[in-house]
């Protein structure tokens, strides 16, 4: 059985995706947050495609001298370079029922200076 903290969040990420849903113009993207990793993806919902993705465990942001949030905003930055050379510039973020705090946020101010707009 998950912990309570565990449900709580499901809750919160069921009542949020009713509203959030990503297009082939306007993909969602959507982040998870563990206690050591963050990862993100950009998904297309309409054909159920992961257009690309970025995790803190690449080697040069694993192994650098950084606290968990500052190696957040780095995946962030990762992931809109990638989607930028993808051709995606905006997109509806899926904070996934966690807080728009600490890492979440980094990871959104990240993906902003990646040069995409949420």
């Amino acid at each position: 059985m998950p912990a309570a903290k565990v449900l709580r969040r499901q809750k919160i990420k069921r009542r949020v995706r009713k509203n959030i849903f990503g297009t082939a113009a306007k993909p969602r993207l959507s982040v998870f947050r563990s206690n050591k990793q963050i990862y993100g993806q950009i998904i297309d919902d309409e054909n159920g495609v992961t257009l690309c993705a970025a995790t803190s465990r690449v080697a040069e942001i694993e192994n650098a001298k950084e606290t968990k949030s500052q190696k957040a905003f780095m995946t962030g930055k990762a992931l809109g370079e990638k989607a930028a050379a993808n051709g995606i510039e905006e997109v509806v973020f899926d904070r996934n029922g966690y807080l728009y705090h600490g890492r979440v946020k980094n990871f959104a101010d990240g993906v902003r200076e990646g040069g995409l707009k949420l």
